[in-house]
């Protein structure tokens, strides 16, 4: 377990040198090690491990041993037929000789770099330790140099031409022992095998997972209102949702146990009995819920009872918040004055963190706190499942894409290091903080709250609005959804763009009778929130009253 105390440094207690691992790892576990200092803690790698499409693993660049804990569970009884029919690509598995450097390759077809176009990339950063100050002073940046042969020249680790050229699916070397320190960092997974492998993003990673694990005619646990591209992706697989009621801390661990306790299953089509679970825990999307860290263990708890495995999409997990006070004028802490473990010591412990049983595939992604198009994320698994989704990747999309990962290696790994990223965070976190409590007075202006009410969200980047819609002169006569669709036309006419609620029915055969919309904050500038709100609030009046 790691500790994070305010100057940034990480205490590691309770561990034991394994004498099987190389002597090159640190052997005093005991002594504190500094969040800013990690480069001294890393294991020595043979150089060959950074060139072309080199196979890696996360066991390789931990940065302290894990073998005092468990091993996790196997998972075999779970995984689907096309999962357990997938070996992996035989090519990329070839390339395991290219270690040898007196090897010299004809079997693959990894082009010639001489015939890339691409000469070097610069990329204008914030100034280390100064995240926000992009924002009030432009010039205040530096620039990052990548060349096309940095690493035979000597000059880097990771260059144009080996981020160009194809790579193992699971990602380059180079990359992915920054996001396995940070992995271990943050949630240090209590069991012994766990391990990261990159993806296109959360959606993707999504859809391989229940290609993994899922068989037509079965159902997912969710939240009864979910991800609208979740059940989008599973309706082709033929495989739905049952949603799992929810309050203002999202998901409800006795209504998940009721369900599953009486499952029956004549009411789902003769389905067999769900063992996913799907969750959004931090600023549920669309909900804006986060889970307490009671609500996660007690979650966790029911999946332990029923051998539930969790598919823990987290994006929103560092965009957690201070609480709302209303009225409240108090200036936020700037960021840059805040000890970046000061993020750690606050946020919510992700379902990772407590999965003793190795029963999480946790699901993480720059696109909230970075940026989407980069379509670079990881999973944190067990090995057994890690390698279960590396063989789908090598077959179908592959490791993301070069210049994105090059990009956030040079930015995370060279530049920034470990805690500078956790600076941008908090810089993140006090921004969001600002917009989520900036909307919240815009609905307390404008909207009408005899008939609109809402919880403050403690993460993420939306704000639930729940609507009173027997207020209707015709609700008796019209359909709720009807209703719905007439007040987001409204909206639409006044010249706001806001989500309807029915939108993110995990069961939409189902008869709902609340209403709901959902509003972003992270999407336009705050004078362009206000009068986005400003015009809901009419669609409202006009509609409703």
């Amino acid at each position: 377990m790691i500790s994070h105390s305010i100057d940034g440094a990480a205490r590691v207690a309770g561990q034991h040198h394994d004498p099987s691992e190389s002597s090159d790892r640190k052997e005093e576990y005991e002594t504190p090690f500094s969040i800013g200092d990690f480069r001294s803690y890393r294991v020595k790698v043979n150089p060959t491990q950074w060139g072309v499409a080199a196979p890696s693993t996360s066991e390789q660049f931990k940065l302290r041993s894990h073998a005092h804990k468990p091993r996790a569970l196997r998972w075999d009884h779970r995984i689907s037929t096309e999962s357990a029919r997938r070996t992996g690509s035989t090519l990329k598995s070839a390339l395991k000789h290219l270690k040898n450097p007196d090897v010299i390759s004809l079997g693959g077809g990894l082009p010639l770099s001489d015939y890339f176009p691409f000469k070097g990339m610069d990329l204008a950063v914030p100034a280390i330790h100064q995240p926000g100050k992009h924002r009030t002073e432009p010039n205040n940046s530096d620039s990052l140099h990548t060349g096309k042969n940095d690493l035979a020249d000597g000059l880097g680790i990771y260059d144009l031409a080996t981020a160009l050229n194809y790579c193992q699916g699971n990602g380059s070397a180079q990359l992915l022992r920054w996001i396995t320190e940070h992995t271990e960092m943050v949630h240090d997974p209590p069991y012994a095998d766990w391990q990261c492998t990159m993806t296109i993003g959360n959606t993707s990673a999504l859809d391989m997972a229940l290609r993994m694990f899922a068989k037509p005619g079965d159902y997912v646990l969710s939240e009864e209102y979910t991800f609208a591209t979740a059940v989008e992706t599973v309706m082709p697989m033929q495989v739905k949702f049952a949603g799992v009621k929810m309050d203002e801390e999202g998901m409800l661990p006795e209504s998940l146990h009721d369900l599953l306790e009486n499952w029956d299953s004549a009411t789902f089509g003769g389905a067999r009995k769900p063992f996913l679970l799907y969750t959004v825990p931090t600023g549920q999307n669309p909900t804006g819920a986060t889970q307490s860290a009671k609500r996660r263990k007690d979650i966790y708890n029911v999946a332990q009872q029923h051998d539930l495995f969790i598919l823990e999409d987290d994006p929103y997990y560092f965009l957690q918040m201070k609480p709302f006070t209303a009225g409240s004028k108090v200036p936020l802490l700037p960021a840059d004055n805040i000890p970046s473990s000061h993020l750690l010591d606050t946020i919510v412990p992700s379902f990772l963190s407590l999965d003793v049983d190795g029963r999480v595939m946790r699901m993480d992604s720059f696109s909230k706190v970075i940026s989407p198009g980069t379509r670079l994320g990881w999973i944190t698994a067990s090995h057994q499942i890690v390698e279960r989704y590396k063989n789908h990747a090598d077959v179908s999309t592959q490791g993301p894409s070069g210049l994105s990962q090059l990009a956030l290696f040079k930015l995370l790994d060279e530049y920034w290091g470990h805690a500078g990223y956790f600076d941008w965070l908090m810089y993140m976190r006090e921004e969001y903080t600002k917009r989520r409590d900036f909307i919240i007075e815009a609905c307390d202006r404008y909207l009408p709250k005899t008939i609109v009410s809402w919880n403050p969200p403690m993460a993420g980047m939306f704000l639930w609005l729940k609507v009173d819609w027997n207020k209707h002169h015709n609700a008796r006569t019209k359909q709720m959804t009807d209703i719905e669709e007439e007040i987001w036309l409204g909206c639409i006419k006044h010249g706001s763009l806001v989500a309807r609620g029915s939108w993110f029915y995990a069961e939409s055969g189902k008869n709902h009778n609340d209403m709901f919309f959902r509003l972003t904050f992270a999407a336009a500038p705050l004078d362009k929130v206000e009068e986005a709100v400003r015009r809901l609030g009419l669609a409202l009046n006009e509609i409703l009253l």
